[in-house]
């Protein structure tokens, strides 16, 4: 009766720590990896938030007249005029005249949905829109920067690779301005900015481009995807704030502000400036950048400013001014930047580096398991290259792991065969040094020695899989590549979490709850608990009343905790698991003792 009550105190230990295990899983994956859902809920509050936020900026000296910018329907501001068309064969968009910007970006090869009439992937906007997102290049002259709209000439009405556009301005001093634009085969734009003084006297002259942008449709910034400002400077990489922490970095001059502390808030707000010389600096969200390049993108380029900024009501924006120059009367001054504005491809983005652009390729976060991440996407794309399925190429990705992994489990369970041979020996031990641990320890190292057994040799194919595993998360959740990438039936998207569960009946209902994540559990998850149950039910290992408790109830645990984890990552599991099972079945066969033991062990578990 004292074993069946202890068995059952342990039973139930077993389940209520599963049952924290769960809810603090939960918890800590909303912290570490918000769902991409969440940021459609971003948006749907967006004008709520800027409404509010621009009433507070109202009368905040320059701060408030950028914050609190008119908003204006999207249709109504491409409709306006004084446009160039942008065409390209992944652009489309327009260059707005008033005020130099490149305020009209679409990607024409991304759909923002799933679904097959979805439109393209809408990047810039206008200002004042409620997505409103651009760039804007111009002159900063004797100290002051030009009107922001300012209305430039076109000498042509659409940009393409092999019609370049420039715009010209000619002031009453004499002193013509001119932003040449051009744009390559991806997502790359050159604005090359030059003066010309005709006039009887000498102007400075600071050529500047800038980057802002709303962060209300910007994506959740994670701890595996970084959404917010980003850049190389001093040929390392910046990537510290997000949206919300930029905010707070200019905080208190707002509240200095709001406190009467200062009468007004300066027109030209200080910057976060990174320490170095900048390479390269922008925006990113989980799947797209935006990025001013000055010169070579070697940092090798005089500026006089370059940072980010904080504007209140969700608008940032990110700074590039030029060095103060010069230019006499009959002088010249000529200066390039470049733009990227698009989809963080990695293949696209590396050969921009190998182009010269430092460290371009950081963009995309990485973090320290690149070194296996890009082996691994790599392996992916040329494995969809030759089946045409990322699904299956995730499937022949673990057939691939586990066939490299195979001569080690082989290893690991001739040693379990040994572990098993020399239980009577270490038991005698045990007893006969009960009394005293350590030299317990000693004569059981010893045993393994004499024997030859590495009794930790079993733990280290899980050991392997685990740099894998956070690896494929990583690139299913980095990569564009995998972005609304189908597999087969329901699964439409490897990258997101499977939409088929008990709560919208199997994808029978339009909705989704990700309130309620934990209890999602879609047939991907169901799959990966019955396939983790079997691989338990086959393990060799001798076990406790409490670990086998606990590893009766972990693969159910396991179901919940990993239903909303991008599909593609339950696929590799599944898959993995049943890879285990069959090989776990063939090494048994080639090691008919280790069976009979396991057997025996189990026959006298449920005896007792």
């Amino acid at each position: 009766m004292r074993g069946l009550h202890l068995d059952n105190r342990n039973l139930l230990l077993a389940v209520v720590l599963s049952g924290l295990l769960i809810l603090g899983w939960d918890i800590g994956l909303r912290y570490f990896y918000p769902e991409a859902s969440m940021s459609a809920q971003t948006s749907q509050t967006a004008a709520a938030t800027a409404a509010k936020g621009t009433a507070t900026a109202k009368g905040a000296g320059g701060l408030g007249a950028e914050a609190a910018a008119r908003k204006v329907n999207l249709k109504t501001a491409l409709a306006g005029g004084n446009r160039v068309v942008i065409d390209t064969p992944r652009l489309s968009g327009s260059i707005n005249l008033a005020g130099a910007r490149i305020d009209d970006i679409t990607l024409k090869n991304y759909r923002e949905t799933v679904k097959k009439d979805s439109g393209p992937v809408r990047l810039f906007a206008p200002e004042g829109t409620t997505a409103q997102y651009f760039a804007q290049f111009g002159f900063v002259v004797n100290g002051n920067r030009q009107d922001p709209n300012l209305l430039w000439q076109a000498d042509g009405t659409k940009l393409t690779l092999t019609t370049p556009v420039t715009l010209t301005r000619t002031e009453a001093d004499g002193v013509t301005y001119r932003i040449k634009f051009a744009v390559d085969a991806n997502y790359m734009i050159t604005a090359s900015q030059s003066v010309s003084n005709a006039g009887a006297v000498p102007a400075v002259i600071q050529p500047f481009a800038l980057i802002k942008r709303t962060s209300a449709n910007a994506t959740i910034d994670q701890f595996a995807s970084h959404s917010g400002a980003v850049g190389v400077f001093n040929d390392r990489l910046y990537d510290p704030h997000s949206y919300a922490e930029l905010e707070e970095i200019f905080a208190p001059l707002r509240k200095q502000f709001e406190d009467g502390q200062i009468s007004e808030i300066p027109s030209e707000i200080p910057s976060d400036k990174p320490e170095g010389a900048p390479d390269w600096l922008g925006f990113t969200d989980q799947y797209w950048l935006s990025a001013l390049v000055p010169g070579d993108g070697k940092g090798n380029v005089k500026v006089d400013d370059a940072g980010f900024r904080s504007l209140g009501s969700q608008l940032y924006r990110t700074d590039l001014i030029y060095s103060p120059t010069t230019v006499p009367a009959g002088g010249s001054l000529a200066q390039e930047t470049r733009l990227y504005a698009g989809a963080k491809d990695s293949q696209i983005l590396d050969r921009y580096e190998e182009g010269g652009i430092t460290n371009f390729g950081l963009a995309i976060s990485w973090g320290w398991f690149a070194i296996v991440e890009r082996p691994i996407l790599w392996l992916l794309r040329t494995l969809n290259g030759v089946v045409g399925n990322f699904g299956l190429a995730i499937i022949l990705l673990t057939l691939i792991i586990r066939g490299l992994m195979f001569p080690i489990a082989q290893k690991g369970f001739a040693s379990m065969a040994a572990m098993k041979a020399v239980q009577p020996k270490m038991k005698e031990i045990q007893e006969r040094f009960a009394d005293d641990k350590q030299r317990q320890q000693q004569e059981i190292m010893k045993l393994y020695k004499d024997e030859k057994v590495n009794p930790l040799s079993g733990c280290l194919p899980m050991l392997i899989q685990i740099p894998v595993f956070f690896a494929l998360y990583k690139v299913l959740v980095l990569a564009i590549e995998m972005r609304h990438e189908p597999f087969y039936l329901w699964i439409r998207d490897l990258s997101a979490p499977d939409p088929a569960h008990i709560l919208n009946l199997f994808g029978l209902l339009p909705f989704s709850i990700p309130e309620a994540s934990f209890l999602a559990i879609g047939p991907l998850a169901v799959l990966l608990g019955i396939t983790m149950w079997l691989t338990f039910k086959l393990n060799p290992a001798a076990m406790d009343p409490v670990q086998k408790q606990m590893f009766a109830i972990m693969p159910w645990m396991m179901m919940f905790v990993m239903a909303p984890f991008a599909a593609g990552l339950l696929l590799y599991w599944v898959t993995s698991n049943i890879l285990t099972v069959a090989q776990q079945s063939y090494l048994y066969s080639k090691h008919p003792q280790l069976k009979a033991a396991t057997a025996a062990e189990k026959a006298k578990a449920a005896k007792g």
